[in-house]
Parts: C-alpha cells; sequence; structure tokens
C-alpha cells in the first residue's frame, strides 16, 4: 500500500469531451474525477478487484461541484483528489479541486461515497471497512455538507429516457456521468451560449439497472430564476433514482 494521503494527476482535454464551444461539457468533469478517485483508492492499496473479492465497494453518493472555469481542448489539466474522513455517520467524503497547471482553478467539488455490498445490493456501515485511509483532517476543497435536495411542488415532466448498453457501467447499472449527461440535455444549446454553469449538486439515491425507463421532472426556483431542480424516477413504480440542483451564474 502506497502512502499518497493526495493524489494528483495530468490529463488534456480531448475533443471528444468538449462541447460546441471547445469547453469540458459539465459530465466530463465527474468522469475525470470519479476516475482520479479510484486510482487513488488503487494506489491505497483498494483498488476495484480487491474490494470486489472481499464483498465490498465504494460507490458514489453524493457530489457537489463549484466551477469556476472551463478548460478548452488541448489544455492541461490538473486533478488532485483526498479522502477526508467519515461524516454523516455512513458517508466517506472525499474533495477535489481542478487546476490549470499555474495553479489557477477550474473547478472545487466535494463527494460523498458509501460502502455497498457489490452482489447483495445493500449499503454497508463504514465500520465494514477495515482498511486505513490517509488522515486528511482540516484539508478542505469545499466544507459544504452533502444534505437531501429539497425539491419543489409542481415539477413538470421533461424527458422519459431508457438505460441502454452505452449507459451502464462496470457494475452493471447507469454510471455517474450519464445521469449529468441527462440533466444537461434539458437545456438548449442557446442557453449555454448564453450563460455558464455555476454549480451543480447531484444525489443518487437508487440504481438505474440496464433497460429501466426514466422519467426526469424539472422546476426553475421560482424566487431565483438561475436556479433548477430535476429529479429522475423510474417509471414503473416512481421509486427516485436521483435529485439535483443546478444553478447558473448570473
Amino acid at each position: 500500500m502506497s502512502d499518497i494521503p493526495v493524489w494528483r494527476e495530468e490529463t488534456r482535454v480531448k475533443a471528444y469531451e468538449a462541447d460546441f464551444a471547445g469547453r469540458w461539457k459539465p459530465a466530463t468533469f465527474f468522469q475525470v474525477m470519479t476516475a482520479a478517485a479510484s486510482e487513488h483508492a488503487a494506489q491505497l492499496g483498494y483498488e476495484f478487484e480487491r474490494m470486489m473479492n472481499q464483498g465490498m465497494i465504494w460507490v458514489l453518493s453524493r457530489m457537489k461541484i463549484r466551477f469556476i472555469d472551463f478548460p478548452t481542448i488541448r489544455e492541461t489539466v490538473i486533478i488532485e483528489t483526498w479522502p477526508k474522513g467519515i461524516q454523516q455517520k455512513v458517508f466517506f467524503y472525499r474533495d477535489f479541486k481542478v487546476m490549470r497547471p499555474d495553479g489557477g482553478l477550474y473547478a472545487l467539488a466535494t463527494s460523498a461515497w458509501v460502502l455497498i455490498d457489490p452482489r447483495a445490493r445493500k449499503m454497508l456501515l463504514p465500520q465494514s471497512f477495515r482498511g486505513q485511509l490517509p488522515d486528511n483532517s482540516g484539508r478542505h476543497a469545499m466544507t459544504d455538507s452533502l444534505e437531501k435536495i429539497p425539491l419543489p411542488e409542481g415539477m413538470k415532466d421533461i424527458i422519459t429516457l431508457q438505460a441502454g448498453y452505452s449507459a451502464v457501467d462496470v457494475m452493471g447499472h447507469v454510471n455517474n456521468g450519464r445521469y449529468i449527461e441527462w440533466i444537461s440535455d434539458c437545456f438548449s444549446p442557446e442557453e449555454y451560449r448564453l450563460r455558464k454553469l455555476e454549480s451543480l449538486q447531484i444525489n443518487f439515491n437508487n440504481e438505474v439497472l440496464p433497460g429501466e425507463q426514466i422519467v426526469i421532472t424539472a422546476a426553475q426556483n421560482p424566487v431565483d430564476e438561475m436556479e433548477w431542480f430535476f429529479q429522475g424516477s423510474h417509471l414503473a413504480d416512481g421509486v427516485k433514482a436521483f435529485e439535483a440542483v443546478w444553478r447558473w451564474s448570473q
């Protein structure tokens, strides 16, 4: 096991990761950050295969990201990530910084992960984890506590989607980045031309399996037009799959 309290890696923006303006899409931030978290866990001795063999795996439960700027095609991006202990009794918290090589910021994020039995598909208490993670107490990218998102009344159906082959990851359920793509597609290209995304929080409540259909509902904050709320629910039984709050900058 390597003693690396803060993981740091470098990438470059590829054309297929960018939008029509050549900027990283919101989903790309999530995909790159979660990949960095997985690599850090592996370097600490908790790679995916070992965790699976022990009957447990970390699954992303909640994430909030604050966007400062968006890197463009061929720009170099530095990702730093570190675990920072257990909070709210069940969550393993992990923070992220997404930066330029000169230290300028693209984004800050905080996330909450739960320990899951991958066979029973049930949550395990943190005490089930017998390993040791670095002590990063006092080191924060963001100090936000990731709570439930209070959704407004009167949310309207936007779209119904089906989880197909390309949406499903190695855990056999819809990948977290795909949810961000679904939400992102609820806005028109014109809205992206006029505004910039300021922050996004998403809470994953229940997994979505291949072939299942999800109804996405949305509502604008009645007292703040820059803020939108989203919910994804299973079409078959109404069980909530995710909830999110999206905020445009002024």
